[in-house]
């Protein structure tokens, strides 16, 4: 049995989390959740963004799977998101970007991983004011950093039989912060000599993606590039919708959707619950329950491809917890 922490989160959240409960139940994998405030919600219920409690169970179970959160404009932290990844030392954000037949796209037959630094860079946010008119942001990037996050990716790509590693940088103007990094990067890449490494200056990296993105595969690369490019891709498959993420320390890891609250759907159970069933895939991927996420995937693939019982961004008229059924069918079928 897994116990693992369930954030439903803000908006939306608590709609996609009871389906991906559902389609997740379907599996036979025995997960006990422990449900936990954090947002909006919890500060009006308990009057902390971010209550210990919450973090306790986090601490205590090393697995989350958590919804959207808001942060209310000027109160307490930058992100929430942000705040849960130094609290942990979640160091990986990992944001798979796949096409399904069905969704309408302009490419078919993506499979690109982003492998994004997730604790420095300028997103972490280290600036201030020089003055009245000037306002100035560090860019910090650590060789330990560097390493961790490059050697990630390259773990990843053996251990999920990917062909090629990309480090995305920009090098040639920040000699000395992506000069590191693109070091660090080359120096690693010899221990894995059966993995094709290679290098891109970022904004050639957004033009190549864009041309022809079948030639790409894991991709590694600092924070604000990672959540710059990350978003990309799942423009190239149809959308947020379809992204699930997952962040990883060690250890420890809470998975995710990429997309927002969506505060205006709220409780009207008619939004799209895929990314957030495919964060529950990664999860389970996570968990060593490989079989069972794959089940999941094919499934929600087979309902997408046909398009009888999904939700109206994908061209159907099913609510979400609809969809989250015919998922489920389509695992006892």
């Amino acid at each position: 049995m897994y116990q693992i922490t369930l954030i439903p989160g803000d908006g939306i959240g608590p709609d996609i989390a009871a389906a991906t409960k559902t389609v997740l139940a379907a599996t036979g994998v025995n997960i006990q959740w422990e449900e936990k405030l954090a947002g909006e919600i919890a500060l009006q219920e308990i009057g902390d963004l971010l209550p210990e409690d919450t973090l306790a169970s986090i601490r205590k179970n090393k697995v989350a799977l958590k919804g959207p959160l808001t942060t209310p404009v000027g109160t307490g932290f930058r992100s929430i998101n942000v705040a849960l990844r130094k609290e942990f030392d979640l160091y990986a954000n990992l944001r798979p970007a796949r096409t399904y037949q069905g969704v309408q796209s302009r490419y078919d037959n993506i499979d690109l991983v982003v492998v994004r630094e997730n604790t420095e860079d300028l997103y972490a946010g280290v600036e201030h004011m020089v003055g009245k008119d000037a306002a100035e942001s560090i860019k910090i990037l650590t060789r330990k950093g560097c390493e961790r996050i490059v050697r990630f990716a390259f773990d990843y790509a053996v251990r999920e039989g990917r062909k090629k590693v990309t480090a995305v940088h920009k090098a040639n103007i920040m000699k000395c912060t992506d000069g590191l990094f693109l070091e660090v990067a080359r120096y690693i890449a010899e221990e894995y000599p059966q993995i094709q490494f290679e290098d891109r200056i970022v904004d050639n990296m957004c033009m190549q993606l864009v041309q022809k993105p079948e030639l790409y595969d894991v991709m590694v690369m600092p924070n604000l590039y990672g959540d710059i490019l990350s978003d990309l891709c799942a423009g190239l498959v149809g959308g947020l919708g379809l992204a699930p993420g997952g962040n990883i320390g060690e250890g420890i890891a809470i998975f995710e959707p990429v997309h927002g609250s969506a505060p205006k759907y709220a409780g009207l159970n008619k939004v799209n619950p895929t990314a957030m069933i495919l964060s529950g895939v990664m999860m389970l991927n996570y968990l060593g329950e490989q079989e069972a996420g794959a089940k999941v995937e094919r499934a929600l693939a087979e309902v997408i491809k046909e398009g009888k019982h999904v939700t109206y961004d994908l061209g159907g008229n099913a609510s979400t917890s609809e969809m989250a059924d015919a998922i489920v069918a389509k695992m006892q079928g």
